[in-house]
């Protein structure tokens, strides 16, 4: 029985194992299939990013000519690799990007370069007992105040990249210097090869196809202003009309849910400050000047993000647990409704003045309507009568209803930013053509009175009417010698 038992242990096994082998290639298949597909909509969803790789794949090639090229060898020496390490460490998606960390590493090195050979110099003067202890202290000094000069703010935000590049060189200039004879010509050489590096980098993500930070920055808040304006439009269908709809979500038209368009903007702080940082660095470029003010944009992103914080405290109350009252909210929708209405117009219009760069004011009529929409609700407050209502009912509407004023006055203040920006940018006035209407042509008359006889003697008197037609301008006097006189009627008396 055992031997049996073990038999048929091992067919099993074998079967399985040949299964499994029978398998793998239907399964490798797949694996790399699914791969693909995953390359494939990375690259379609910012086709920017295969052009990056390539931009990159170019970078390193070139700098890669101090290895092949033998006159550029002999003059670099294996230095030459700082230029491929510079390349690898500062090329960045943005222009501003690569910026930041290619003038950062490139002054941080020049000037730690020529602090360490000073330090070296300083430390030989105290003799080869003394030398390795002096040059221990100055690495102390200077690496501990360089680390604490990272917890300001400012530097952090600005600089971080370039202090940590100084503390580096700064401590393998010092401490190799204290071994090495020819420590100039080894500074000489690095700093040579990083300066190599880093401005291929700079002119590749310059000169092609470039990927500007303030471009995707103003983009970014457009869009998220966008994101909440949809909301605030379909607010009416996804709260006073979800109960009426069994529960069905508005969709917008891309297929997307207006509950799930502002929930990008909640986790959006990180993105948008790297942004602007980047920004600062880049020079001047297409809409924007050298100093555009993106500060101001960070300020209206946090307005933004305030008012999908409130978005998403109105969706806990919509799917609170508590049963509403229907005849509250029928009290407070018509004003709910104009108020966010109103509010997605402002915002709309808003986000459309930031893209075309135009003045905003199109959106100061939306704003004093959700403003006179919160007038009137609270007027409705107050002459509803709750005395027989069901409080604990009422608090879910009256939840949604303080957070909507909130909105409104988010949204103003939204619009002042804005107006703020278009001053600070110098946004293009929107001049409406202004059409003078016709001027009536005038018609004057002049009557000539001739005496007359007629036939059996009797005296009468002939009355001739002229008509003079005026097609000068306002400015111009008529000129009588050019008047056009027009018989009209001849009466005789």
């Amino acid at each position: 029985m055992d031997i049996e038992s073990t038999a048929e242990a091992k067919t099993r096994f074998f079967a399985g194992a040949w299964g499994r082998v029978k398998a793998f290639p239907g399964r490798l298949k797949a694996k790399v299939i699914s791969i693909t597909k995953s390359f494939k909509k990375l690259g379609q969803d910012d086709p920017r990013r295969l052009t990056h790789s390539l931009k990159v794949g170019l970078a390193l090639t070139f700098v890669s000519l101090l290895y092949y090229v033998r006159p550029l060898y002999d003059g670099f020496g294996v230095s030459g690799m700082w230029a491929v390490l510079t390349i690898v460490v500062v090329f960045e998606f943005t222009v501003g990007g690569t910026l930041y960390k290619g003038l950062n590493r490139g002054f941080a090195t020049f000037l730690a370069g020529a602090l360490g050979i000073g330090a070296d110099y300083f430390a030989s003067l105290f003799g080869k007992k003394g030398e390795a202890i002096v040059i221990g202290i100055l690495v102390f000094l200077l690496g501990a105040a360089a680390t604490f000069s990272r917890f300001f703010p400012r530097i952090k935000a600005r600089y971080d990249y370039g202090v940590l590049i100084f503390i580096l060189t700064f401590s393998l200039v010092a401490v190799s210097g204290y071994q090495d004879d020819e420590l100039v010509v080894l500074a000489h050489q690095r700093l040579s090869t990083i300066i190599i590096g880093g401005a291929t980098c700079m002119l590749i993500s310059i000169f092609i196809c470039p990927v500007w930070a303030g471009e995707d920055l103003h983009k970014t808040v457009a869009s998220n202003l966008e994101n909440v304006a949809t909301y605030l439009e379909g607010f009416e269908g996804v709260y006073f009309e979800s109960c009426e709809d069994d529960g069905s979500v508005v969709v917008s038209k891309d297929g997307k849910s207006f509950v799930d368009g502002y929930k990008s903007i909640l986790n959006s702080k990180n993105s948008e400050e790297s942004l602007a940082n980047f920004a600062r660095w880049e020079p001047g470029h297409g809409r924007f000047r050298l100093r555009h003010p993106w500060k101001q944009y960070l300020k209206i992103g946090a307005l933004a993000r305030r008012c999908a914080y409130h978005i998403e405290a109105i969706n806990g109350s919509i799917h609170s647990d508590i049963q509403e009252s229907q005849e509250f909210k029928s009290k407070i929708e018509g004003s709910c409704t104009r108020m966010s209405a109103e509010c997605g117009k402002a915002l709309k219009a808003l986000a459309t003045a930031m893209k075309t760069m135009t003045d905003p004011s199109s959106a100061n009529s939306h704003v004093e309507n959700s403003k006179a929409a919160m007038k009137d609700l609270k007027f409705a407050l107050k002459v509803a009568s709750l005395d027989n209502a069901d409080f604990l009912a009422i608090v879910p509407a009256a939840t949604v209803t303080s957070i909507l004023v909130e909105i409104v006055k988010c949204v103003e203040k939204i619009s002042e930013a804005v107006h703020e920006l278009s001053q600070l940018a110098h946004f293009k006035k929107t001049v409406e053509p202004t059409i003078s209407p016709k001027k009536p042509q005038q018609l004057l008359h002049r009557g000539i009175i001739q005496p007359a006889s007629d036939a059996d003697g009797n005296d009468n008197v002939v009355i001739t009417i002229h008509e003079i037609s005026t097609d000068s301008s306002e400015n111009e006097k008529p000129d009588h010698h050019h008047q056009v006189l027009k018989p009209v009627q001849k009466m005789e008396v």
